[in-house]
């Protein structure tokens, strides 16, 4: 195994699943849901699970964000008997098989809202992920420097970089990935 292919392996790995369900068919999925999620969170370097809803009046496709410390331990569960038995139990709820996307890195941040686009290449992903930090780091200095100053550095950095992180994946992130998704996935 090569160095990169060893970074590849110990760095955090998401997975994009999507299911149509479906009609009339959401509380069993949600149930089902309930379930596999559960059993995700008992496996090795389970980082926790994001589920984005379909909005009401609109086709039935739910997206499951899943998040591993490392693409083996996901492969694990991926893999597992105890997966694979929930994926049968799935089967009448859905109306075609699961859509999965593997993701590393940065390009998770700009490739979460349609994920029938390709992954964007790097350097659009550090463009991207570059002006979302800037404004947000930017904002934030702005407007919390005067009450974090008397504080010590590290802890003021500490407060900054997770005000930033939680802003960026939550509320910047995907709105600039609406507004690039032409050109980041062109």
């Amino acid at each position: 195994m090569n160095i990169q292919q060893e970074n590849q392996n110990n760095q955090e790995v998401t997975a994009v699943i999507s299911h149509y369900i479906r009609p009339g068919r959401e509380s069993g999925y949600e149930e089902w849901l309930q379930g596999i999620s559960h059993t995700a969170r008992e496996f090795s370097g389970h980082h926790g699970v994001t589920i984005l809803r379909p909005k009401p009046g609109c086709k039935g496709e739910y997206v499951i964000i899943l998040r591993f410390d490392t693409y083996s331990n996901l492969c694990t569960w991926m893999r597992s008997p105890e997966r694979k038995e929930w994926i049968e139990r799935a089967q009448p709820l859905i109306e075609k098989a699961e859509n999965v996307q593997i993701l590393t890195g940065l390009e998770a941040l700009v490739s979460l809202p349609n994920t029938n686009l390709p992954i964007p290449p790097k350097y659009k992903t550090a463009f991207v992920t570059w002006l979302g930090v800037f404004t947000c780091s930017s904002i934030l200095g702005y407007i919390f420097s005067p009450y974090l100053i008397a504080l010590p550095f590290l802890l003021r950095q500490a407060i900054m970089t997770a005000l930033t992180v939680v802003l960026l994946a939550y509320i910047v992130m995907p709105r600039l990935t609406r507004l690039f998704s032409k050109w980041l996935h062109k």
